[in-house]
Formats: structure tokens, sequence, C-alpha cells
């Protein structure tokens, strides 16, 4: 597998992302999509949205601001509970994040540990700073909202925050977008937007940054309904590989073969909770992942955040180990709770059935969007020794450019142009002129184009054109006035 440094090489070499403000050396924890990361990472977001929101009735989408009144942060907990545990060395004043630290000296997952029990480790196994084996002063809590002011005073009174997640605004909005789509329960709201966190360190290229992308969706459902109708067998006859709170509590990282009805049977979770799991998991084949490099974790009771019940991460085996790709919580009724107490605005919906008010609970579905690219990429990468290229093998349908057109030489240009021009109304295209064949397939290849189309002199005659794999290096010809109905079929592998 490759290496995570190899990885953000390549990714910079071939235009999919660089270290932003690269010209003045970079800034931690921030970076930029180019070129193809910019149509790999919209075609990740469209395929989500077309799963999770366009394909369905009950669930609808919103886009909030990223600055809000700070009183949603008080509300929520952030302002208290949002922080990592920061460690400073006394000598060189470098600044660690508790847990990761720990982790990787000792191989001790400390999620959820009071500071005061993380000191007793520190001490314990007389931890040094890694640059200059000084000692590490005590502890503190570190919050991960970045400040900032709004208007031209920057005082106490103007201070706001960016937000830490995306889920607060369909919380505070939820009762104007339950009123203004007429949606009854059990419904929805997704997003998909900009969060900010303040890293204490930022590292593994995409995987955590201080700047990232959340594509997540609140379900609400009435707060005694317990049975879900859309758990079908389908959803419960669903494998994953699973490890349990109780291993992880015995310092076990032992993951076992389970079903979603397994886990409903053990339970671990409700059904609806079930559900969306299942959702998660379903939404991940669509990118054509090779399902064996997800697990799920499920949270330890001294890690739950503070308003889940019940928490899973759907990890991905990346080059640095597996790591959280993907999660889901059930959060209940506190953050609709918190903000109807906060704010004094009523957050209760009236149910028909029983004549009375509710607060309905909601179901969480998580993703990282850059997280999600970065195991798109990590799985798609191939060292291909045969051809001495890489070959990018994307799902077609994700892949930032879908058709390459070819001239085979340069008197071709002029027909070629007509199909590119063709092609490009319905496809993602490029077209290039430059070198080989053999050396443009091999750019295509490590860009991830599915499928080439090159014109040779036979063109003229017979009005047909070649299609090459990616893949397979397979051949078909293919008349032009069938070319764009067949790129079809291929793209979506019904040919």
């Amino acid at each position: 597998m490759i290496s995570i440094d190899e990885l953000a090489v390549f990714c910079k070499k071939k235009g999919f992302v660089y270290p932003s403000s690269d010209i003045y050396g970079g800034i931690a924890g921030f970076w930029d999509f180019g070129p193809l990361g910019v149509e790999l990472l919209n075609n990740i977001r469209a395929g989500w949205w077309k799963y999770f929101v366009q394909s369905r009735e009950d669930i609808v989408g919103m886009d909030g601001s990223i600055i809000s009144n700070p009183k949603i942060w008080k509300a929520s907990g952030h302002l208290e509970s949002f922080q990592d545990i920061v460690l400073t060395c006394s000598k060189c004043k470098t600044k660690l994040r508790a847990d990761h630290f720990i982790d990787e000296k000792l191989d001790i997952n400390v999620e959820g540990m009071s500071i005061l029990d993380l000191n007793k480790i520190i001490k314990k196994n007389n931890l040094k700073c890694p640059k200059c084996s000084s000692n590490l002063k005590e502890l503190k809590g570190f919050n991960l909202l970045f400040k900032t002011h709004v208007g031209a005073e920057e005082d106490s009174a103007s201070a706001a925050y960016l937000r830490g997640e995306t889920a607060q605004g369909m919380f505070t909005d939820f009762r104007l977008i339950a009123e203004t789509s007429r949606q009854k329960l059990p419904f929805g709201i997704a997003q998909i937007g900009k969060c900010f966190r303040n890293e204490i360190s930022p590292r593994d290229f995409l995987f955590r940054s201080r700047e990232f992308t959340i594509a997540e969706l609140e379900f609400f459902v009435h707060p005694k309904q317990k049975k879900c109708p859309y758990l079908i067998k389908k959803c419960r006859d669903i494998k994953l590989f699973f490890l349990d709170a109780e291993a992880q509590e015995n310092g076990k990282k032992a993951y076992k073969e389970k079903t979603i009805g397994g886990l409903l049977k053990e339970k671990r979770l409700d059904e609806w909770h079930a559900y969306w799991l299942a959702e998660q998991i379903l939404w991940f084949r669509t990118l054509g992942l090779d399902m064996k490099k997800l697990k799920i974790r499920e949270h330890t009771k001294n890690e739950l955040s503070h308003y889940s019940s019940a928490t899973f991460d759907i990890d991905f085996e990346y080059p640095f180990g597996s790591k959280e790709v993907a999660g889901i919580a059930n959060r209940g009724i506190y953050d609709l709770t918190q903000h109807m107490k906060e704010s004094g605005k009523s957050m209760e919906l009236y149910d028909e059935e029983t004549k009375s008010k509710i607060i309905p609970r909601a179901i969480e579905p998580t993703f990282g969007m850059e997280r999600v690219f970065l195991a798109v990429l990590v799985d798609a990468y191939n060292d291909d020794k045969k051809r001495g290229n890489i070959v990018l093998k994307l799902n077609p349908k994700l892949a930032p450019i879908a058709v390459g057109v070819f001239p085979l030489v340069n008197k071709l240009d002029g027909k070629s142009r007509e199909i590119f021009d063709i092609l490009k109304t319905d496809f993602s295209c490029t077209f290039d002129r430059g070198g080989s064949i053999g050396r443009r397939y091999a750019r295509a290849d490590e860009q991830g184009i599915p499928f080439c189309v090159t014109i040779d002199f036979d063109t003229l005659e017979d009005n047909a054109v070649t299609i090459r794999d990616r893949d397979t290096t397979k051949q078909i010809r293919v008349k032009i006035d069938e070319l764009e109905k067949t790129i079809t079929k291929l793209i979506h592998g019904i040919k």
C-alpha cells in the first residue's frame, strides 16, 4: 500500500491536492483542491446528495451559514465540552494532542479519559517530548472552536465562532424546515458544508485538517417510534467487521464478523439507528470501495459525546491504520431540547395520533468528505509494474475526467474536435494531442480517466472510433453515432 506521504506527493504532482499557500511555505491543516481534485470531490459530494436527498421523499436539504449566533454553541455544549487535551513541552514549547501522543507511544485507547487519568499515565510511563526529550507540562483543555469577531469592535460582545460541525444549523432551523417543506415525521434534513476545528496537531495529509467538509443528515423520529419500516432483510443481512465496546475496555482490538441484524439482537442499537448504519454502508458500496477495508467500531461509554447515547465509527483501512471515515450517533432529543431552553422558542411538533406536542429524537449519520476522498484515492491507487505507470482505478462515475479524446496524429485534429464537442456536452472530457498515443494512455491512467476515445485514419472511412478501457486496456470499435450511448452504458457498468 502507498504511504500517506507518497500519496500527498502524487496528489500534488497530478493536480488533485496542493498545500494551501504553498508559495509561502503552506499553513498546517489547510489544503487546496486542484483541477482533478475538485472534480473528484464534487462527484463524491454529488453522489452523496443524490443518494441521501434527491432519491428520497423524506429528506430535504439546507445550506447553513458558517458563522452563527454564539448562543448556539453555548446551548449545544460546544463551548464547554468541545475540546482536546494539549501537552506542552517544558523546554521547546512543542504542543501535542494528548490522546494521539499516548496512543502512538503506548498503544492505549484513551478516548474520554479525564485530565487526571491522562496525567497519571504520562507520569507512570515517564513520557518525554519527542523533539527534545524534555519533560511535559501538566495537561490542559483546549477548545477546538475557531474564535472570531463580528462587526467593527473586537470585544466580548462581538465574539463569534466558525462552526465546528454542520449539525447545529439543522437543529436551529428544524421548525422552519418542517413547516415550509410540509414534512411529517419521520423525516430528515441534510447538509454538506465546511467546518473548522483548531486541531492541535493536524496530520496524515487530508485526514486531520483544520478546515474540512462534512456531509451529514439529522433524521427525526417520533420519540416513541421504535420500529423502522425501512429495515428490510437486505439491511439486516449486511455483514461487517465489528469491534465492540467491551473488547476495547479489556484492551483488545479483535474485530468479529457480524451482521446488522446481529447487532440488533445484541441490543447495541435500535432499529432506526441500524437502518441508517445500513444505508451508510450501502452508499460506500456505490463508490466501488473494497468493503473489506471498512470496519465498524462501537464507542466505549467513557468516550461517548455529551449528546450521544450510542455512537459507531465507520473506519477505513488507510496507510496509517484503520481510522474513522464516517460515523453515526443517536443524539436523542438532546439538541432540540437544549436550543428550546436557550432560545425560549418551541422545537415541538404537534402529533396528530396522540393529540399532543412532542420533541422528535435524531439519528445522525455523518461523513467526512475529505476522508472519503482520501479513501477513494487510496483504494484506487495501483502501481502497475507491467505498464510501468500508476493506474488510478477510480469508479467511472467518480472519475474527474470521464473521457479522453485523442487524435492519433495531428492531421486528425479537425475530426477529433468534432467528436470532442459532441461528448463534452454530456461528459467531463479532455482533449490531448501531446506525445505518442502510448504516453497519452499512460497519462490518462494516472489521472483516473476510465475511457479513452482514439480517432485514426480509419475513422474518416468507417465513421467509427476506438474506445480503450483503463483497467483492462481492452479496446472496442464503436460507430460515432452510437458513441454517447455506449460511453453512458460503460460508465454505469451496463455494457
